[in-house]
């Protein structure tokens, strides 16, 4: 079964669950809701903190929301591309993960090769376009090699 928003529960209890429905929860109307993921944060392993953050912020454009040093040993440092609600998150201590290891991270652009122009302007070692039946891509790495592509999505009839 299909999990949708505000489906009332019709038999039962509705303080457990249906467990015929994954992923829901009863609310105090008996209403059987969808729970929620959201993908908010991931972790980018690099070697040095402040190249990587100046790579981010100043040649592909991301924002840089919070640096924090917690202790000597723990470094937080959240970025976020324009319009995303998905953030990365560089430093010390956050993961075991050898810098470079983080492969195949994307996002999706409205006109990649607007975006590509900009990233070769700011001196971004960019790929040339490639175009696929899902979409057309260019891809670039960080510093330490965690690899990344820009998709714009194909347009749909």
């Amino acid at each position: 079964m299909v999990c949708h928003p505000g489906i009332r529960k019709t038999s039962g209890s509705m303080k457990e669950k249906d467990r015929s429905l994954p992923l829901t929860y009863v609310d105090n109307f008996g209403y059987i809701l969808c729970m929620q993921m959201k993908l908010e944060l991931v972790a980018v392993p690099v070697t040095d903190v402040d190249r990587a953050k100046a790579f981010y912020t100043e040649k592909i454009g991301f924002n840089a929301d919070h640096d924090y040093q917690v202790r000597d040993d723990l470094r937080f440092v959240q970025l976020t591309p324009p319009g995303s609600a998905c953030s990365i998150v560089i430093g010390v201590g956050i993961t075991d993960m050898p810098p470079g290891s983080q492969k195949g991270l994307q996002m999706v652009v409205p006109d990649v090769k607007e975006v590509r122009d900009e990233l070769v302007k700011r001196g971004v070692d960019v790929s040339d376009i490639e175009v696929m039946p899902w979409g057309s891509f260019v891809f670039f790495s960080d510093p330490d090699g965690n690899s990344w592509s820009l998709q714009q999505l194909p347009v749909r009839n």
